[in-house]
């Protein structure tokens, strides 16, 4: 197998929850060692937000393959003195602690680079390390609220969250394309850059599109579903046996189509109500009630077949249950099974494939289990160890 990109790439993350380990699996995906920080005993909190996958939290092995896990008590002079002894040699350093906490450790951007040079500092915060709600604590919700992205999502009657951790994923994938870039940067012009992520900011750049609709347009798009505020037809329809379907129509060719061919009603395609994009978002719940007659009329199959034959983008709605077992991740081999302590869980593969690599899917680490081989590495004796076990700093 070939050597993959990051191989030699030292990564130290003093790192919990979601959006900076999510950076750090990324990273190690593409093979570069990473050194999980973790408190003595408990570990990383997000460890315990569930038992669903053999007794180990659904988040923690989703976001923590392919690790070593070495505590270390960071409160206590002996613990930093590690970690700096680590960072002298790493090349990245990633960290989310609370508002605060890494500048009372020295372990703040500015701190590192004067410390170490080399090394690519990246801090992942909620609001920012400066500005007025710097000190804030933040977590995903929160984030949808300031954002306003929760007054987007639900129905008209009732907002709702996203049913994924959609801030904690953006700031995760800036701060691993961020390091990504600092790394490339450093290689090409010997100038190791640090970087600064933050929840809100991140999350605040994925609602670009109804923030302009909404500054130039005087009011923000509404809520409405699984409808799309600014196109139409684009929704889900009930089906006569009971199920949904969702298909959408971008374009005039593509309505032209599904007037005459799906609905067998061509002279719809000049009716000034649904003449452009613009009228049919206009007189939406009227297009809405043509389309909801024909749809009631057949299965989901059955207008799924129909919608495909004519070249109209289509889709049954999936559970989780079903998206598990899709036929397009079974045919493309997407499945590959991860050791998890005491147990193995399948695991996708990471979504950007590089030709000729196979990426890296390393088993999720029980807590504290390198912190052995990790201080012997830095040259720790047996006793030293045994030592800072019984006074509890690792």
């Amino acid at each position: 197998m070939r050597e993959l990109p990051l191989s030699g790439v030292t990564v130290v993350s003093v790192e919990q929850a979601v959006a900076a380990p999510y950076a750090t699996r990324q990273l190690a995906d593409l093979g570069a060692r990473v050194i999980k920080v973790e408190r003595p005993g408990e570990g990383d909190f997000a460890r315990r937000y569930d038992t669903t996958v053999h007794g180990h939290s659904s988040y923690f092995v989703w976001i923590n393959r392919s690790k070593e896990s070495l505590t270390l008590d960071l409160k206590d002079p002996r613990g930093l003195a590690i970690l700096h002894r680590l960072l002298r040699d790493a090349d990245v350093f990633v960290q989310n602690l609370a508002p605060g906490a890494a500048r009372r450790l020295g372990l703040d951007n500015d701190a590192l680079t004067r410390r170490h040079p080399r090394l690519i500092p990246c801090t992942i915060s909620g609001y920012g390390t400066s500005g007025p709600w710097a000190d804030r604590k933040a977590y995903d919700l929160l984030m949808q609220c300031q954002t306003g992205l929760v007054s987007l999502t639900g129905t008209a009657e009732a907002t709702a969250r996203t049913g994924i951790s959609v801030a904690d994923i953006a700031a995760g994938m800036y701060a691993y394309s961020g390091v990504l870039t600092a790394l490339y940067t450093r290689a090409t012009r010997g100038t190791a850059h640090a970087v600064e992520v933050s929840l809100f900011e991140a999350l605040a750049e994925w609602m670009g599109q109804p923030a302009y609709y909404t500054r130039h347009g005087g009011e923000q798009p509404p809520r409405l579903g699984t409808r799309h505020a600014t196109i139409a037809p684009y929704g889900t329809y009930g089906t006569a046996d009971g199920r949904e379907v969702l298909f959408s129509v971008q374009n005039e060719r593509e309505w032209a189509v599904l007037c005459a061919e799906f609905l067998g009603r061509p002279e719809l395609t000049d009716d000034p109500r649904f003449a452009t994009g613009s009228d049919r978002v206009t007189h939406r719940e009227e297009l809405d009630a043509i389309i909801a007659a024909r749809c009631a009329r057949d299965s989901a199959e059955e207008l799924l077949g129909d919608l495909e034959a004519i070249g109209i983008a289509c889709a049954g709605v999936n559970d989780v249950a079903a998206f598990l077992d899709h036929p397009v991740l079974a045919a493309r081999g997407r499945w590959r099974e991860v050791a998890v302590p005491g147990a193995t869980v399948e695991a996708l593969l990471p979504p950007a494939d590089l030709a000729g690599l196979t990426a890296r899917m390393d088993p999720v680490p029980a807590v504290g289990e390198h912190t052995e081989a990790i201080l012997t590495e830095l040259g720790h004796s047996p006793e030293d160890i045994g030592t800072l076990r019984a006074d509890r700093v690792v």
